[in-house]
């Protein structure tokens, strides 16, 4: 699943009209959060989505509009049993919003957007224009936006549980690198397409250093002693969360031969989650992939990432 700034790309190479529509705002409950889009054509095809339903139906109706007007247009709507459509909604909540349907003109702040290379901030100006924000001079925005690229998500092992991590991983939004001294597994045939790989000697991968994204870690090589050379050297690593696959059992052993052996401390040891994922009784290979990255989702939202 892409992030939305990699439909623009597309959405511009197309050249078919189209027009950006932004939640700038909500109060109280709604179908979608501050900062979802959507991009609507006269063809009535959607990308993205504001909440799906009737909502999103009224600004479709409201952006085809705006794009044969070629007139951008803020919206106010209250989602209550009154709204204007028969199925009406019980949110009770209050959503603001743009319409932009010269949003094309902003081509190459999109491009930079979509390559996700730094962190960007663009916005929406009172004459419904779009910049970076960080102009000079420039106040009283009607929408802002800093987008950071997606966290990394280093996975040691190629084995069956990250395959099947790595897929969901990507519609997640987090870039994937695979390590392992396995060339016959961590390769693209078992793996998404845009999955990085580092094929080589444990001692040599564990040399690669990381980048200034916010990072994650999952260790998950094909056995215990595996297991604790990565963690012997990921234990020290700025990751935002660390997990390890394994029993407790297996977390007891392991960290306790660290603390003793002082290759860890005890407060790094407590840091890393083992065993990893979410308590959801995951029995499958999917649904332990599943636990992992619903953890990790987790973590992310609660570092702010």
């Amino acid at each position: 699943m892409p992030r939305f700034f990699d439909y623009l790309p597309g959405a511009l190479a197309e050249g078919q009209p189209f027009a950006l529509a932004i939640i700038s705002g909500i109060k109280g409950s709604s179908p979608q959060k501050k900062g979802a889009k959507a991009l609507f054509y006269l063809d009535g095809r959607i990308q993205g989505t504001l909440g799906g339903g009737c909502l999103e139906a009224e600004i479709q109706d409201r952006a085809r509009r705006a794009l044969l007007n070629q007139t951008p247009a803020a919206f106010d709507l209250v989602l209550d049993h009154d709204f204007g459509w028969d199925d009406g909604l019980i949110c009770g909540g209050k959503v603001s919003g743009l319409i932009l349907p010269h949003a094309a003109q902003a081509g190459e702040i999109w491009r930079k957007l979509a390559e996700a290379r730094e962190t960007l901030t663009w916005g929406v100006k009172q004459d419904f224009t779009i910049s970076w924000a960080n102009q000079a001079g420039v106040q009283d925005w009607l929408y802002q936006e800093t987008i950071a690229p997606p966290c990394d998500l280093w996975i040691a092992g190629s084995g069956h549980v990250a395959q099947a991590v790595a897929p969901l991983a990507r519609q997640l939004d987090f870039s994937v690198t695979v390590f392992d001294d396995r060339p016959a597994l961590a390769n693209p045939q078992f793996f998404p397409p845009d999955t990085n790989f580092r094929v080589n000697g444990w001692d040599e991968l564990l040399r690669e250093p990381m980048t200034q994204r916010p990072a994650f870690g999952l260790i998950v090589t094909r056995g215990h002693q595996h297991d604790a050379l990565v963690l012997r050297d990921w234990i020290h690593r700025p990751f935002a969360f660390l997990g390890m696959i394994g029993s407790r059992r297996k977390a007891r052993l392991i960290f306790d031969e660290f603390v003793e052996e002082k290759l860890a401390t005890a407060e790094q040891v407590a840091r890393v989650a083992c065993p990893v994922g979410l308590a959801i009784q995951a029995k499958s290979v999917p649904e332990i992939a599943v636990s992992i990255m619903a953890q990790f989702i987790q973590k992310r939202a609660e570092g702010g990432l």
